[in-house]
């Protein structure tokens, strides 16, 4: 069994859900997923768990991403992006100063309220459903970061620049509020990911030119992890998810091999001992 990672370069018009349906088809692979949803107007790098990489998710759903996005402001929409319907048109009166300094003022840490169309959940059913019944939902804001704002491009209305976001970030959300900050409303009208954690869209495929050899080896996905090599008596006790007294003064992630140099999980050392955090 194939158990890797695909890096998909996704084109706009199509769902994140549908890129895997696609290649889960394709190969004719057991279990696909994807780790973090690009909205269908949105492009670029779409990271793709194949079967038991789909274990690993969580280690890579929890990093930051990044983006060249496009603001659009003086129109809102009812979704946040192109995609929505028009809801309010306003002068554009702000300068390049003031554009940038609101901007800017998204770094840091802050409070994020998700889009009215989101696939967030509210008492189990998805916020999208909500909006399109025209109920509308008091979501609770989330608390986002954004590490970096860069190579801003100014050319009002549309403004462009280079964003790097916490999990769970909305740009919808970033153009919206960029757009009430200036006073004139505001919808993202572009965005490509560009990469996510250490991966890159200069190493991604577009879905129909990619093969099974792009698929990245699970251990490979991890190497900036130290790893070791437990003796087989070990090897046995730790599979079964005994917590092994090993020499380790620290609790960072390690990639974990057998006696045999194959890779079975990634681990950690606890107070309990040192035990698998996700198995192969």
């Amino acid at each position: 069994m194939i158990n890797g990672f695909l890096l998909i370069n996704k084109d706009s018009g199509i769902t994140s859900s549908m890129v895997v349906q696609i290649i889960k088809k394709k190969f004719n692979f057991n279990k696909v997923g994807h780790l973090g949803t690009l909205d269908p107007m949105a492009e670029g790098l779409l990271i793709l768990a194949i079967n038991r990489a789909t274990k690993f998710s969580s280690l890579l759903l929890q990093s930051n991403k990044t983006y060249q996005a496009e603001v659009t402001l003086g129109q809102q929409t009812d979704t946040d992006d192109a995609d929505g319907k028009i809801t309010s048109t306003h002068k554009v009166i702000c300068n390049e100063e003031e554009v940038k300094e609101k901007l800017l003022l998204f770094l840091g840490e802050s409070q994020q309220l998700a889009p009215a169309y989101s696939a967030l959940k509210h008492k189990g059913k998805p916020m999208y459903k909500y909006a399109r019944e025209g109920i509308q939902v008091d979501k609770e804001p989330r608390t986002i970061t954004i590490n970096q704002i860069a190579n801003i491009s100014i050319n009002l209305p549309r403004v462009s620049f280079d964003i790097t976001s916490s999990k769970g970030t909305y740009i919808r959300s970033i153009a919206r509020d960029l757009g009430n900050k200036l006073k004139c409303g505001g919808h993202l009208s572009g965005l490509i990911r560009t990469s996510q954690e250490k991966f890159s869209i200069n190493d991604a495929n577009p879905i129909d030119k990619v093969r099974e050899a792009n698929i990245i080896p699970l251990e490979n996905a991890f190497d900036n992890l130290s790893s070791i090599t437990l003796n087989q008596h070990d090897t046995n006790a730790f599979i079964n998810g005994v917590a092994l007294e090993l020499k380790i003064d620290h609790s960072n992630l390690l990639r974990v091999y057998d006696s045999s140099k194959k890779f079975i999980a990634i681990g950690k050392n606890t107070t309990q001992g040192f035990k698998h955090e996700y198995l192969v």
